[in-house]
């Protein structure tokens, strides 16, 4: 949903599979309890590879945008599958980006809530982990509960809602 006034939750889907499918049904949630959500699909930005050496040829046109879209919001769910124990590509990548374009690269984290959840092939759990590490270190607020499932244990509507609940009570810290 994209509208004229700035979303209550930016729901980022970094996948354009299962955690795209999840990503919608947490857009439908928040709409559920009189919010307005915004989804943003990481793979159809086609941000080039973060390099030193590509960063030099100056900032890729997408990135501005996704830095003012992110900045609009003032809370987010991220929604990621596990990649080989880790954090997907398209989504460290946007990180890296994001986080070389001012002077600060904490600044767009920094005392902003997030939520996550993984639909993976297993649980999901190593990528909650080092994105929360990494979410921390950013700066940012991390709701402790997360959502996690896959195809034997998909996320329940009632999960989404309290993890929304959870989100939607916490405000961005002025830092």
């Amino acid at each position: 949903m994209s509208s004229t006034s700035s979303p209550d939750v930016l729901v980022i889907a970094a996948s354009n599979g299962e955690n795209l499918s999840l990503a919608q049904r947490v857009v439908a949630q928040v709409h559920s309890q009189g919010k307005r959500a915004e989804l943003l699909d990481l793979t159809s930005l086609d941000l080039p590879l973060f390099t030193p050496r590509v960063k030099e040829q100056g900032m890729p046109a997408g990135v501005r945008p996704l830095h003012h879209q992110l900045m609009a919001a003032p809370r987010w769910v991220i929604c990621a599958p596990e990649y080989n124990g880790s954090i997907p590509p398209v989504l460290t990548n946007a990180i890296a980006w994001l986080s070389v374009q001012g002077d600060d690269f904490r600044t767009l984290f920094n005392g902003r809530p997030v939520a996550m959840a993984s639909f993976s092939g297993g649980a999901g759990i190593e990528l909650l982990t080092v994105l929360r590490i990494q979410l921390t270190h950013l700066g940012a607020q991390v709701v402790g509960r997360t959502l996690a499932g896959n195809r034997s244990r998909p996320p329940q509507d009632s999960s989404i809602q309290d993890v929304l609940k959870r989100l939607l009570q916490m405000s961005p810290l002025s830092l």
